[in-house]
């Protein structure tokens, strides 16, 4: 059959699905830790939670989003199909995301946070197999990986508008608003998926249920040999006397983690002998890319807190109007609350000592709406922090954008650097010089190393943030980590298409995604000892190891890597 140059239409219908369901994921993920750091004095009350218990619970939520796609890629290959899941799922996701929307219920809060979970379980790893599928035979291999890039840009254009969204409904009507909007965006991709596999019929086609072989366990020994173990191994990690990694909900996660990753190991030993040699690939790159995402969803936590707290974020007199349209301002008394209370600050504004809610850093005089520099505030200080930011209008208050509006900074890049990087590998490919995929995914490791040193950058000329720093910072670790992310992430799902046997496609790419649970479960034990680094260059210096030692590691497999891609998919 002849070599198509254009993609199936089903890219474009599950681009759009995957895109609306990404909407919503990253709306709430975006102010997920924001919601529960804030306090219940606040305009719109949140948890009132510590850093440390927040990056807990974030860490578990997101590595528990991960985890459950091995059980939604188990049922979608033995029983309910790819669709199907997709659409339980969905509907599941939107569920949780307008039950988070209900204010001031604990037990609404995190039993929300479990239809997210359970609902990502059926959907994330079952659209992607549906995506690879689109591409099998000669017709459209060729295409795959700028397919899953091209998907991948579909994420990332849900997850940059969501944030201004969030920000503009939590700042105008409450965090509530914020998250009912996010199980709006699940339910139009729901519909998306609906009605668009009418006019792409090839999605229906390749949604076929592979039968596993005979020596493949049946899903009620899957529950009494792996699910019961788990769950015995979890409740021993919960109870164990201390914690062997920092929080009771980590050990058990770790511990559930262990059975799932022996049965993965175990497939290894039951498959034929012509299936070996791609899952113990598959299997290799999982472990290592754990380390990725352990440092890259710190995005949601550590560099969160990093924004929030050490990034300066006053708006200036130039683009205020813009930010004022959008209504996308937040408004933050310069005077701390106590002294505010107390009224020792006097009628006309006088300077008060900090610190305050967004100065908190600082142990200098701050400003309370005052048009000339007070004799007990340097020059410096003065050029630096408060001339041109200051709204003299409006006493004792300054401007600051979103801190959520970071979130939006990585997809951003992916929209602009994704057309970039598909055509300069399509550049490197028609002068046969494009990099094998398994070395794509070093490269990725590689340069996520190198974006960790932005941050130490950071980190030293802020004084470990004792000073706040210009967002330049973020847009520089979040450009080059982009980079990375590029050439890791889509190729990760292109490979696990390539290699996987069909008979267990979804279940081997909830094997990516259990990946991605056990990093996101340590990102946030990583952001949990935030506060343990003084110097905060340090925190991010051990980001910088980590990732080098994983890249280091794909490049010593690399040749047996390339050798077993070659022999199962013709290409390197």
């Amino acid at each position: 059959m002849a070599k198509e140059s254009k993609h199936p239409k089903g890219l474009m219908v599950l681009f759009f699905t995957e895109m609306w369901e990404r909407f919503g994921f990253y709306l709430m993920l975006g102010i997920f830790t924001l919601y529960m750091l804030a306090g219940g004095d606040e305009k719109f009350p949140g948890l009132g939670l510590n850093r440390a218990e927040s990056a807990d619970i974030y860490g578990t939520y997101l590595a528990l989003v991960y985890l459950t796609p091995f059980f939604g890629g188990l049922l979608a290959d033995r029983v309910l199909g790819y669709r199907k899941s997709i659409f339980i799922g969905g509907l599941l996701m939107a569920s949780g995301y307008i039950g988070l929307s209900i204010p001031n219920s604990m037990p609404m809060f995190f039993g929300s946070l479990m239809l997210i979970i359970l609902g990502n379980g059926l959907f994330k790893p079952n659209i992607s197999v549906l995506l690879g599928k689109l591409y099998e035979g000669d017709q459209y291999a060729h295409l795959k990986d700028s397919g899953f890039s091209i998907f991948y840009m579909g994420i990332n254009l849900g997850a940059f508008v969501c944030n201004f969204v969030a920000a503009y409904l939590r700042i105008k009507y409450g965090w509530g608003w914020a998250f009912a909007a996010a199980g709006v965006g699940m339910i139009i991709g729901v519909v998306w998926l609906m009605f668009g596999q009418m006019a792409a019929p090839r999605i229906k086609e390749v949604d076929v249920i592979t039968p596993p072989n005979k020596d493949d366990m049946t899903l009620m020994q899957i529950f009494l040999k792996l699910f019961v173990p788990a769950l015995i191994a979890a409740i021993i990690g919960w109870i164990i006397p201390g914690n062997i990694f920092g929080a009771d909900s980590t050990d058990a996660f770790l511990f559930f983690s262990i059975p799932i990753v022996l049965f993965y190991i175990n497939l290894v030993r039951t498959a034929p002998e012509k299936e070996k040699e791609p899952i113990k690939a598959l299997l290799s790159i999982m472990g290592v890319v754990v380390v990725f995402w352990a440092i890259f969803h710190q995005n949601g936590s550590a560099l969160t807190f990093w924004a929030k707290n050490n990034t300066d974020r006053v708006i200036s007199q130039s683009i205020e109007p813009a930010f004022s349209f959008l209504e996308l301002v937040e408004e933050v008394s310069t005077i701390p609350r106590e002294v505010e209370e107390s009224g020792l600050h006097g009628e006309k504004g006088e300077t008060v000592v900090g610190p305050s809610y967004y100065f908190k850093n600082y142990t200098k005089a701050l400003p309370t709406g005052l048009t000339e520099r007070p004799d007990d505030i340097s020059k410096e200080y003065w050029d630096e922090h408060v001339k041109d930011k200051v709204e003299v209008s409006n006493y004792g208050a300054i401007k600051l954008w979103p801190t959520e509006l970071q979130a939006s900074i990585n997809p951003g890049y992916i929209i602009i650097l994704t057309p970039l990087v598909v055509g300069f590998f399509g550049f490197l490919a028609r002068r046969g010089k494009e990099p094998s995929t398994p070395a794509k995914i070093g490269y990725g490791l590689l340069i996520t190393s190198l974006s960790m040193t932005v941050m130490v950058g950071a980190a030293i000329v802020s004084d470990s943030g004792l000073t706040k720093t210009s967002a330049g910072w973020l847009f520089g670790i979040y450009g080059v980590i982009t980079v990375g992310e590029l050439f890791l992430s889509p190729m990760g799902l292109s490979l696990v298409s390539k290699l996987s046997p069909k008979r267990i496609a979804a279940l081997m790419m909830g094997g990516w995604f259990l990946s991605t649970a056990i990093g996101n479960k340590l990102s946030g034990v990583l952001s949990g000892f935030w506060d343990a680094f003084d110097k905060k260059e340090y925190f991010f210096l051990t980001n910088v190891g980590l990732t080098l030692i994983a890249a280091i590691a794909i490049f010593l497999l690399l040749p047996w890597l390339r050798k077993v891609v070659e022999e199962n998919t013709g290409n390197s």
